[in-house]
């Protein structure tokens, strides 16, 4: 904005800022974010198993994970089938109350399955939730 003085020269105002540098770098970020989250929630892929009654996940669990190859997950990281029990021992408080969420492809053999389940037995885990996913039904 431009104004005149008393002698009659013109002034400018150095009161406006310009923003347009600004906006250009928030949408930059933006752009950068957008980018970058759906690959920071990756996690293991599994194909769970198809069932028409589903539970609603309400609270945040620890999750166990046993993928197609049959490798083992504590949350996202690869375990030893021979370690869960000693991690979830550090990682849970009362094991009584606390109860986990297990994952497993529906290509898993059974033996797996159940390998997976008595080592979380043994850690004194009662409470374990299988993790399954709703049939679509396409009549609807």
């Amino acid at each position: 904005m431009a104004f005149i003085n008393a002698r009659g020269r013109t002034q400018s105002s150095l009161s406006d800022i310009n923003v347009t540098p600004f906006v250009d770098v928030v949408l930059v970020l933006l752009v950068i974010f957008m980018i970058t989250a759906p690959v920071l929630q990756s996690g293991v892929e599994v194909a769970v198993p198809k069932t028409r009654t589903v539970k609603e996940i309400s609270e945040e669990r620890l999750v166990i994970s046993i993928d197609r190859q049959q490798r083992v997950y504590l949350g996202n990281d690869a375990i030893n089938i021979n370690q869960i029990g000693a991690r979830l021992r550090e990682k849970i408080r009362d094991p009584e109350r606390q109860s986990i969420y297990l994952r497993a492809d529906e290509n898993v053999p059974f033996g797996a399955f159940a390998t997976v389940m008595d080592a979380v037995k043994q850690a004194g885990i009662s409470n374990v939730s299988i993790v399954t996913e709703p049939i679509q039904t396409h009549g609807r």
